[in-house]
């Protein structure tokens, strides 16, 4: 029984900005246990290709679509070209965002603008055109990526923390709306992990390195692999009747409110 209940063999999932870091860690996971995985990025068709490579590589079934998700036309001709092309769309992880690191007071508009478009927005609109299929079918999973800034504020990244917050309670009113039809909507708000993007400060001595360590009751940055069993979980007949709610893979630190530096 436990096994069915984490099936996901034969599923089809939209994974957003799939072609790297952790969207591709939680697409690898689904992938691993049988799903198809329709990889997404905007950067470039070479970029989509090679990830569509690397996923078959390890023996998972991939394709690739290179469109804009905070383009609604873009979107609309993708997904129309996914359910001709792939099949259904039976899981969708929103996962693709962007994050600029400036103080408010400094933030262009333009900026603050694009931070929001991405992270907020496509949301809605890939969710949007993509649910009318689940509803129809009276089945469907979707997975907003949030996170621990859907939480907290931190300095810098004023724009990012406001897109996630609003990210959180969409997931809710998407529940709300669309729990009736069968559709589960959650979210999985990621801690501080080990990614290519944060190598280069994952140092013995580097204050950030030293402050999530110290940070973290689990005491170090958490492994990209540790995401698949949340996106599993929540694509999945066990989360049948899992609605509104953001699983936080974060070590624990929403936890606590931190380690003093004289305590062990």
């Amino acid at each position: 029984m436990s096994t069915s209940l984490f099936n996901v063999k034969g599923k089809n999932a939209l994974v957003t900005g799939s072609t790297h870091g952790l969207g591709m860690a939680m697409a690898r996971g689904l992938g691993l246990a049988g799903a198809t995985i329709i990889v997404n990025g905007n950067s470039s068709q070479e970029k989509i290709d090679k990830a569509v490579a690397e996923y078959k590589s390890e023996g998972i079934n991939a394709v690739g679509y290179k469109f804009n998700v905070a383009d609604e036309g873009q979107v609309m001709k993708a997904i129309s070209m996914i359910e001709t092309e792939v099949g259904q769309i039976d899981i969708l992880i929103n996962n693709a965002g962007i994050i600029k690191r400036t103080p408010l007071i400094d933030m262009e508009v333009s900026d603050f603008k694009q931070v929001i478009d991405i992270d907020l927005v496509s949301p809605f609109i890939v969710s949007k055109h993509v649910v009318k299929g689940m509803i129809a079918r009276k089945a469907g999973k979707v997975i907003n990526i949030c996170s621990m800034m859907s939480e907290l504020g931190r300095n810098s990244v004023g724009a990012y923390a406001a897109a996630k917050g609003g990210l959180k309670m969409l997931t809710q009113n998407m529940a709300t709306e669309w729990a009736k039809h069968n559709v589960q909507v959650n979210g999985i708000g990621p801690g501080y992990f080990a990614t290519s993007q944060t190598e280069p400060i994952r140092v013995d001595g580097h204050p950030f390195n030293d402050f999530i360590i110290n940070r973290t009751p689990a005491a170090k940055w958490g492994d990209p692999n540790d995401l698949a069993g949340a996106a599993i979980f929540l694509s999945s007949k066990a989360s049948d009747f899992v609605n509104g709610h953001i699983l936080y893979v974060d070590g624990g630190i929403l936890a606590t409110i931190g380690k003093p530096s004289n305590e062990d």
